[in-house]
């Protein structure tokens, strides 16, 4: 209304100004005229003046008027009330506002006529008639604002009430970035770095990984304290978290570029409770994080949320472990339950191959030369490693396999099941059969990933051994002479270790040789588990049509096959993923394939490329080496599109982690 009065106000000063310049000329003119232009233009001001005044009260008189709509009681109830209090009339104009609103809110200035946008930008706001109200922050302060309207004498009046939470905001912010998140720190491969060195070369290599993690908690004011040798735990609040976080924990690369003489680099595992609702389940939370960093390899950090996971880091491979003592203390613990049970079952996952197949025979035959009844639950018909199961019942051992459903009428309260080559349960080659059985073990070499079976009584979880018949393998060194596997079950675990690690190029330790010489000790001819990865012509032919038809793309190379749902493709998809491998300058390779649930993928890498990462982007998972993913979607184009995403997004992140 104000802005409304006013619009003639330059035009009057305009006016007055050349009525003043006329008088001026007048002067030099004329004296005498001069003086009675004087006169006349002194009175037009004064008037001027004067009328200028009686506005300003007219309109202030005109807006008490309509501020006097409110009844008598509703008046000085709102002058007195506690919060500032706006009212305007009909249309978008302050009519009025209590004292308080004067004194918070306006800070002084007079605010009767103006637009109420001009304070609340969006008056019809639903938000502002509902309980919650809306935020509204005004001249450096933070209102929640409420709305109300009312109907008097055929006027609409709507009140605004003011809320000042600014106090409240701050202590909320201050109390949310004060929040404690609770840090496991463990160094990788602490024994592997000191074994053979010299006590200087320990003092040193432990004293600069102990540094770098001081400075690191030092530069957050946190506390931190050695658990163990091996082990530290420390307290940070979110608002120095927040900051790790931005740097994507770059104590990773610091303690990596620490080596000793020519042995293998440090490697930190770190775990991290994230918004606990206190310090103890903080300390949960990060306990679960550290595992599951440690169950994807090491060289990563996990933070724990109550939303789920999120992790960093994990470019480098896992390190693998020399000692042999877990392997010794799960197999006493397994021999344990094996003797405490009715009878044992042995499961892996859906479209079962060597890896997974070889190990559940393995252990099926240890576990009857215990005096046990054991079974291999298979669908056969599916399965990936027909030719070994063919072969073991041609020698005789066709009892050691069963559908699962067949199975589930054997089951008792007593019944043991061992899973192996996977801990997911949506990967179970029956998941009605997991549920069935109280007792759960699982074996399993894959790495680490979010939504595993947590109830299981053993968890015997390696993400460095090449495959779970090396586990398996073993394992039955530690289950007793007397129980030793024969010549076929022997084979059968050398097949798995052949098949998960390319002919002991890939991904091979050690103890994976020291596992291949024990099955050989055995009677393992490697003749005859070659003949197990035999391919038919057909198979071949169409091995050669997938890779010829394949693209690099950033030094991927991507091979989508189009067309009816082929079971063959199970096979030759990973076979073709190897072969692409062979070509140069590919650091990874991707086969996409229809199935009768969507679109699979095969992934391959000698390394340089985590495929693990990019096949977790598309709800997947599996090793650094050796991956893959299944999407609900009929269409290849789509599929290959988010593969290139995930592909992108992957080497997004490997750029800014290094930079």
């Amino acid at each position: 209304m104000k802005e409304k009065v006013w619009l003639y106000r330059p035009l009057i000063y305009l006016l007055m100004i050349l009525c003043a310049g006329l008088v001026i000329a007048t002067f030099f003119v004329d004296i005498r005229l001069f003086y009675v232009e004087l006169a006349v233009v002194l009175v037009a001001f004064i008037f001027i003046i004067v009328r200028i005044v009686g506005i300003q009260k007219d309109l202030h008189l005109y807006l008490q008027q309509l501020g006097n709509t409110l009844t008598t009681a509703q008046k000085s109830s709102l002058v007195e009330f506690p919060i500032p209090v706006m009212v305007s009339m009909q249309g978008n104009e302050i009519a009025w506002y209590n004292n308080i609103f004067r004194d918070k809110v306006a800070k002084g200035k007079d605010m009767i006529g103006i637009a109420v946008t001009d304070i609340i930008k969006d008056p019809e706001n639903p938000k502002l008639r509902t309980d919650d109200g809306a935020y509204l922050n005004y001249d450096g302060r933070s209102y929640r604002v409420f709305r109300c309207e009312a109907e008097e004498d055929g006027h609409v009046i709507s009140m605004y009430y003011f809320v000042d939470q600014t106090t409240l905001i701050s202590i909320a912010k201050e109390y949310e970035l004060t929040r404690p998140s609770v840090m496991l720190i463990v160094i990788d491969n602490y024994e592997e770095l000191l074994q053979n060195a010299k006590d200087s070369e320990k003092v040193q290599i432990i004293s600069e990984i102990e540094r770098a993690i001081e400075n690191f908690i030092g530069d957050t004011a946190g506390l931190l304290r050695k658990l163990e040798k091996d082990k530290f735990v420390a307290v940070v609040e979110e608002r120095y978290m927040r900051r790790i976080i931005d740097s994507k924990f770059d104590i990773l690369d610091k303690v990596r570029s620490i080596v000793a003489g020519d042995r293998m680099p440090a490697t930190l595992s770190i775990g991290i409770g994230r918004d606990g609702d206190s310090l103890s389940e903080a300390e949960n939370m990060a306990k679960q994080a550290l595992d599951m960093a440690l169950g994807r390899g090491g060289d990563q950090a996990a933070l724990k949320t109550q939303k789920g996971f999120e992790f960093y880091g994990g470019v480098s491979k896992g390190i693998e472990k020399r000692t042999k003592v877990k392997t010794r203390i799960v197999a006493s613990a397994l021999s344990e339950l094996i003797e405490n049970s009715d009878s044992v079952v042995l499961m892996g996952h859906q479209f079962s191959d060597l890896d997974c197949v070889g190990a559940a025979i393995g252990l099926c035959r240890v576990i009857r030369n215990m005096g046990k009844t054991a079974v291999v639950a298979i669908h056969r018909e599916k399965s990936l490693a027909t030719p070994l199961v063919d072969r073991m019942i041609e020698k005789g051992s066709g009892d050691m396999f069963a559908e699962p459903e067949k199975i589930m009428e054997t089951v008792t309260k007593k019944t043991l099941l061992i899973i192996v080559d996977t801990h997911i349960q949506h990967f179970l080659e029956s998941q009605e059969l997991y549920q069935a059985c109280k007792s759960v073990v699982v074996i399993d070499h894959h790495r680490k990933m979010v939504g595993h079976i947590d109830n299981a009584v053993i968890f015997y979880h390696e993400p460095y051994s090449s495959s779970a018949s090396e586990m398996v393998s073993e394992l039955v060194q530690y289950l007793g002479d007397q129980n030793a596997i024969g010549k076929l079950e022997a084979e059968a675990l050398l097949a798995g270790i052949m098949l998960d690690t390319k002919n002991f190029v890939m991904k091979t330790g050690v103890r994976t040789f020291e596992a291949a010489a024990y099955l050989r000790r055995l009677g393992a001819d490697t003749v005859e588990v070659r003949k197990l990865f035999s391919d038919s012509m057909e198979a071949y032919q169409k091995k050669a049509r997938v890779v010829a038809g394949a693209e690099v793309y950033c030094g991927c190379a991507i091979a989508c096959i189009s067309g009816p749902y082929d079971e063959d493709m199970r096979i030759v998809a990973p076979q073709a993923a190897d072969e692409l491998l062979g070509i140069n300058d590919v650091v990874a390779s991707f086969v996409a394939y229809e199935t009768d649930k969507g679109i699979s993928f095969s992934a391959r890498s000698m390394g340089a490329m985590n495929v693990q990462l990019v096949m977790e982007r598309l709800g997947g998972g599996g090793h650094l080496t050796m991956a893959g993913a299944q999407i609900n979607t009929t269409s290849m184009e789509d599929a290959r599109q988010m593969l290139l995403e995930a592909i992108d997004a992957y080497f997004a992140a490997q750029q800014q982690s290094s930079n």
